[in-house]
């Protein structure tokens, strides 16, 4: 899955709009058109097509965090990640929409998909930590699936 497929999920879970899209990057220091954004949701062999990159998939998470829960108190931006696992993927999401593990076990459920509470905690580790686990595409895939349902 790339991650112009994952932002194409979240716009639909999340029944935002591509200017939403594009004000949510923009609140991470990030100016980005409405047009931008139309050119990432583009499938692949459409014509003019861009791959999102790993970075500004995580300034959208980033600032959807921002939108959802408000600025840090120190009032810092994080610097957007290089490099985006599916596990750091997974983790904004859970911030930005303040999910418990309950809550994280009942978007699984609309996608009709059973994670156990050890193997969820697992994709939370510190990558090195003996109980971390990378979270399998599948997992994402369907963590975005199950969003997509309850909002219906």
């Amino acid at each position: 899955m790339t991650n112009n497929d994952i932002l194409r999920r979240l716009r639909h879970a999340l029944e935002i709009n591509d200017s939403t899209v594009a004000e949510i990057i923009g609140s991470t220091g990030k100016e980005t058109s409405p047009s931008q954004v139309v050119i990432w949701l583009k499938r692949e062999d459409d014509e003019g097509y861009e791959e999102l990159t790993d970075a500004m998939l995580c300034r959208f998470l980033d600032g959807l965090i921002l939108k959802n829960r408000g600025a840090r108190p120190d009032g810092l931006i994080p610097e957007p990640l290089e490099i985006l696992s599916n596990n750091e993927i997974l983790k904004k999401l859970r911030i930005a929409l303040e999910l418990r593990d309950e809550d994280m076990n009942s978007v699984f459920e609309q996608a009709e998909f059973v994670v156990t509470k050890a193997e969820l905690g697992s994709f939370f580790r510190k990558e090195g930590h003996r109980n971390y686990r990378p979270c399998p595409e599948q997992v994402l895939r369907k963590f975005l699936q199950g969003l997509g349902k309850k909002g219906e």
